[in-house]
């Protein structure tokens, strides 16, 4: 992961469309920008997923998607595919099942999750066959962008970067450290 000057920040003014889990009264916020075909964004979900469940009344969570497609030929569709998911709100199944799934991200695997998670797949193939959901993960993307991200996962912890690079220790020391000072 490339590094980000700490004045960079997450463009943290979280909205109602930001899909987040945890107290929104949490002192600490965990923003990651990811990319559901990305190997290094896999191997973060189980540990997102520990913080979640051990300081969830502490922390809120937010997923923005931030797909890598010069890299990830398939993480577009399946950002897509969640923000399908959220429509119905099943967001949080389909985001845990898509890092399931490593390499299955074609168009009929993502309809197969969609199916097993109970979305109306009539509903479901309209919005994916009119790419309606095109422009709201290009619009995180270009967050990411303006926040000077190159790779993924980028973590902010209430608006200051966490850098991975070297191990994801470093961001579960980063949620401890934060949450002893409050």
């Amino acid at each position: 992961m490339n590094r980000i000057d700490s004045t960079d920040t997450a463009e943290a003014g979280l909205s109602a469309a930001d899909h987040a889990m945890g107290s929104p009264d949490a002192k600490l916020t965990l923003v990651e920008y990811g990319d559901y075909e990305c190997p290094a964004c896999l191997q973060a979900e189980p540990l997102v997923r520990h913080l979640m469940e051990t300081e969830g009344h502490r922390l809120r969570f937010v997923f923005r998607h931030y797909p890598l497609v010069e890299v990830h030929p398939h993480a577009e569709l399946a950002a897509e595919a969640a923000e399908a998911a959220a429509a119905q709100g099943k967001f949080w199944p389909m985001h845990h099942l898509l890092f399931a799934q490593k390499q299955h991200l074609d168009a009929a695997s993502l309809a197969g999750y969609a199916e097993s998670i109970g979305l109306d797949m009539l509903r479901y193939h309209g919005e994916m066959n009119d790419r309606i959901y095109t422009q709201r993960v290009q619009e995180h993307r270009r967050a990411g962008d303006r926040s000077g991200l190159r790779a993924t996962p980028t973590f902010f912890l209430n608006d200051a970067v966490i850098d991975v690079s070297f191990g994801f220790d470093k961001l579960t020391e980063a949620v401890h450290a934060a949450l002893k000072g409050r």
